[in-house]
């Protein structure tokens, strides 16, 4: 019979011992600037022709101008650097570029923004940045429409638009 209650006990105690280690798990908070995830296709059921990965930061009542100033490198998100990846070769923005996956910056300014390709990925925000890098650089031409607190990237007709505040920009993807 002492055997048994040994047993039991040492059975029991492995048991709340399993059961502390599960319960002491943490799991992070929500990302302020979750991830997402766009793909282009030239028409509904063809296969991709690119797919943007970026996170979405949002303005939550701060200028546009000060979280992206004119003329400095920007990530072009948050968070880890937006990547694209062309399934195929493509003319972005007037410029061929080899398929592949690519980091996505900008500079933005008034009347256009420098949108840039670059082959360094994986990287982290813009601190890693490097001209040397970069593999095109085309012109986004700025317009305005309503406000979108959280920064979109979107594939339509035949462009890469972003948006973010008031702000739109877009870089033609044929």
């Amino acid at each position: 019979m002492k055997k048994t209650t040994f047993i039991t006990t040492i059975a029991f105690a492995f048991v709340m011992l399993l059961s502390t280690n599960v319960n002491a798990q943490k799991f992070a908070s929500l990302d302020k600037s979750p991830l997402d995830i766009a793909v282009y296709r030239t028409e509904r059921g063809a296969a991709p022709t690119a797919k943007i990965v970026y996170s979405r930061p949002q303005l939550k009542g701060r200028e546009f101008s000060k979280l992206v100033p004119n003329g400095k490198i920007w990530r072009t998100g948050a968070n880890e650097s937006t990547e694209i990846t062309f399934y195929k070769d493509v003319n972005f923005g007037g410029k061929k570029v080899k398929a592949g996956t690519y980091s996505l910056f900008t500079i933005p300014s008034d009347g256009e923004w420098t949108v840039i390709l670059n082959s360094a990925i994986n990287t982290w925000g813009a601190m890693s940045y490097k001209e040397g890098n970069d593999v095109a650089r085309v012109k986004g031409k700025v317009s305005s429409g309503d406000t979108v607190e959280a920064f979109a990237i979107a594939f339509a007709d035949g462009a890469m638009h972003m948006a973010w505040g008031t702000v739109r920009v877009a870089v033609s993807i044929n």
